[in-house]
């Protein structure tokens, strides 16, 4: 099985005027940022969580999970590169993770303490990667549905790699194509059918303003494919989270993170999909909660 034919070219992703015009939007308003143009939002107290939202959000996304933490924890919510007030730091020629887990650490070092580290979607597979990278401080990684492509490729899972290549090609051809709502492909498969209509239309708008980042999302995807011996080397407290209504292969890229790192644990959330953190919040605040405790009381 060959990767090459599923990575992003430069065909597919953003040109430079567009990586520049996504850019220069999200260079406004950075009264909430860090010195090095990364949004930064707290609220409440006690342990320190760190929140990486996925694409095509901001860390506004983390709003109904953090109303049932704010009171115990200390919630700081961020958006990865091209996101809300986060500036782009990557172009069509450098589509790596690494620059949304420079992003990321940047949050973690402002914290200024070890911090219980959070992310959804793509904001997971990045979790997953500043964990790896080893240089932030972090007492426990919870991900909840990582889109793993390279770790389904690395582990021979074909049939599930070409399902999610399937629908990631079709979104990039009907965007190439002149569909200016092309992305919804990408919401229902991760959603289920007739999700990315029934959003509200403010955030139906940003998904298809920010389609270009997602894309860069999706070359740095692509291109992280953690071995086994890394994630084997993940010394660190940490839960897999998914939908039971997830799609197979979205749900599967995840169950192959948890049989790599070891002793983390596996949790499913009944009737949820991809976007748990809004339709089921009180599940998930409920199992960050837990696995902090656990990961609090093996130090």
């Amino acid at each position: 099985m060959n990767l090459d034919r599923y990575d992003t070219t430069l065909a597919e992703i953003p040109s430079a005027k567009e990586t520049s015009a996504m850019e220069e939007r999200s260079q406004v308003d950075r009264s909430k940022a860090t010195g090095l143009g990364v949004e930064y939002e707290e609220s409440g107290s006690g342990p320190t969580l760190v929140l990486v939202p996925g694409s095509c959000s901001t860390g506004a996304a983390w709003r109904p999970v953090t109303a049932y933490l704010k009171d115990r924890f200390r919630c700081i919510t961020t958006s990865l590169p091209g996101y809300g007030r986060t500036q782009e730091r990557r172009g069509a020629e450098d589509v790596s993770i690494r620059h949304q887990c420079e992003a990321v650490q940047e949050v973690i070092e402002r914290a200024g303490e070890p911090v219980h580290l959070v992310g959804h979607s793509f904001g997971g597979l990045v979790a997953l990667a500043v964990a790896l990278a080893g240089r932030a401080k972090i007492a426990s990684l919870t991900i909840l549905e990582a889109p793993a492509v390279g770790l389904l490729y690395r582990s021979g899972e074909e049939e599930h790699l070409a399902a999610i290549s399937a629908m990631r090609d079709s979104y990039f051809g009907a965007y190439g194509q002149g569909k200016h709502d092309a992305i919804g492909t990408m919401i229902d498969f991760y959603g289920g059918a007739g999700t990315f209509a029934a959003w509200p239309e403010r955030v139906r708008s940003y998904a298809i303003e920010t389609t270009p980042v997602n894309m860069l999302d999706w070359g740095g995807a692509y291109g992280f494919r953690p071995t086994p011996q890394a994630l084997a080397a993940l010394d660190l407290p940490t839960l897999i989270c998914v939908g039971a209504q997830s799609h197979s292969s979205v749900r599967r890229a995840n169950k192959l993170i948890h049989r790599a790192v070891p002793a983390a644990r596996f949790a499913e959330i009944g009737g949820a999909a991809h976007f748990m953190i809004a339709t089921h919040a009180g599940e998930v605040a409920s199992m960050i909660v837990d696995h902090a405790r656990l990961a609090s009381e093996q130090r």
